[in-house]
C-alpha cells in the first residue's frame, strides 16, 4: 500500500521495503537521521507523524494505534515514509481501511513526500506491547 506524492516529471522508483532493513529502534528511542523533505528536522517529522498516528484508532477499541503498540516502526528516507504495523488479529474488521486511513494521514503531513505502511505479523501483537497509557485505559491493571 502506497500513497505516493511526486512531483510532477519525477520518476517513480521502487525503494526497499521496511522488511528488508532492520527496524528501527522505535520504541526504544531510536531516531532516523534523515531529515525531512520540505524542511525541519526528522525528529520534528517523526513527532509529527507519531502525533498523527495517535489520532488514529481501531473502532472496536478506545485506545489509538501508538499506544495499542500496533506500530512497530517509523522508516524516515528524504520524506518518503514507511511505517510498519500489525493489527491486533488477521481476522480484523478493519484490516483493509486502517492501513489506507495511516497513509492518508501522514501522507498529509508537510514534509512527507509519500507514506506507505507494510503490515507485518511477525512478532505477533500482544497487549504486552501496550503503553501504560493503554493498559489504563483498557483496565488491564
Amino acid at each position: 500500500m502506497s500513497l505516493e506524492k511526486r512531483p510532477a516529471g519525477e520518476e517513480s522508483a521502487d525503494r526497499p521495503s521496511a522488511a528488508d532493513s532492520p527496524a528501527p529502534a522505535e520504541r526504544q528511542g531510536g531516531t532516523p537521521p534523515d531529515a525531512p523533505a520540505g524542511g525541519g528536522s526528522a525528529d520534528d517529522l517523526k513527532t509529527r507523524i507519531v502525533e498523527a498516528l495517535k489520532s488514529i484508532h481501531d473502532p472496536e477499541i478506545p485506545v489509538n494505534i501508538y499506544d495499542m503498540g500496533l506500530v512497530y516502526g517509523i522508516d524516515i528516507d528524504d520524506g518518503h515514509v514507511t511505517v510498519r504495523m500489525t493489527l491486533t488479529s488477521p481476522a480484523c474488521p478493519v484490516a483493509q481501511s486502517l492501513p489506507l486511513e495511516v497513509e492518508m494521514k501522514i501522507g498529509a503531513i508537510e514534509g512527507v513526500r509519500s507514506a506507505r505502511v507494510d503490515v507485518v505479523w511477525d512478532p505477533p501483537w500482544t497487549p504486552d506491547r501496550m503503553s501504560e497509557e493503554a493498559r489504563l485505559e483498557l483496565g488491564f491493571f
